[in-house]
């Protein structure tokens, strides 16, 4: 009986005494802030960035390449489906310098539309983030820069004639801004200034591009993305140039984030997709291209 009595004095005690010790092992408090995860899969879409981060002293290894056209005059059967070409391949290094602010610096092979032999560098600060039931969206600002180092060309009338070593450079600003609707569509909206420091005189040095780019979510591991930049160009100036369109599926692994894409773009980075996507699907003028990520803890 008295045994029976001390256990009724003591049961509160215990109760109260199991909730805190549940708070301690992860019931979130009211409080507490919750951010939204996953809006996008990687830091990048397909060609240009997301609003995703690197966390702090994490470095990602990318390995990015594209093939030749899959149809077309150039594509078909003996070539195929493009396999047997390579439009261009880039290998980079990115790193979190913070949770909120990563750099990344690469190099691609190019096209030859018109560069070669490129160096891309770029930093990006994410200043908003999506929370549960507080901020609504996700915001992140991009600059990026590209060098080429090809050999000049003795023609001058072409733009590899490069009068000045200032004109082998482009650049690119960028906001991005991003939201997650519920947990299986995620919506990205990029609005992107390029900057050519030397073009043909049928050129313009300045571009003004609005991307966006969906999400839809068909397991926590498995995504398929689709992403587009229309460029806001004269078309008397720039008659040729077409819109980069992509579509891609995206797998995440431990470790590895893998991306399997289509697109009419040919080259990476915001200096060279923007400007210099010259392709057509309609034509068949899109091609095979995939991405790798590996992610090292520091």
């Amino acid at each position: 009986m008295k045994t029976f009595l001390k256990l009724v004095v003591l049961m509160p005690a215990l109760c109260f005494a199991q909730e805190d010790e549940m708070m301690d092992d992860g019931v979130v408090a009211p409080d507490a802030v919750e951010y939204v995860e996953d809006v996008f899969s990687s830091t990048r879409v397909i060609n240009g960035h997301s609003t995703e981060m690197l966390e702090k002293n994490v470095m990602e290894f990318r390995v990015e390449h594209r093939f030749g056209d899959i149809a077309g005059t150039n594509g078909g059967v003996q070539q195929m489906f493009g396999l047997d070409n390579s439009s261009d391949i880039r290998l980079a290094f990115e790193y979190g310098i913070t949770d909120n602010i990563n750099v990344g610096l690469g190099r691609s092979k190019g096209n030859g539309t018109p560069y070669r032999s490129l160096i891309d560098g770029f930093a990006k600060y994410r200043f908003l983030r999506q929370k549960t039931g507080g901020m609504p969206i996700s915001m992140a600002l991009l600059g990026t820069a590209s060098f080429t180092y090809m050999k000049a060309s003795s023609d001058i009338s072409l733009v590899s004639a490069f009068p000045n070593w200032q004109h082998r450079f482009a650049y690119s600003a960028q906001l991005n801004i991003s939201k997650k609707f519920g947990k299986w569509f995620s919506l990205n909206l990029s609005p992107t200034l390029v900057h050519r420091n030397y073009v043909a005189s049928d050129d313009q040095n300045t571009l003004f591009a609005l991307g966006g780019a969906t999400r839809f979510a068909i397991t926590k591991s498995v995504g398929i993305v689709v992403e587009y930049y229309h460029v806001f160009d004269d078309p008397n100036l720039r008659p040729t140039n077409t819109n980069s369109l992509g579509v891609a599926v995206e797998f995440e692994t431990f470790g590895h984030n893998f991306t399997i894409n289509f697109t009419n773009s040919t080259g990476f980075g915001e200096t060279q997709f923007i400007p210099h996507t010259y392709s057509d699907w309609l034509q068949g003028q899109f091609r095979l291209g995939f991405t790798i990520g590996r992610k090292f803890s520091f």
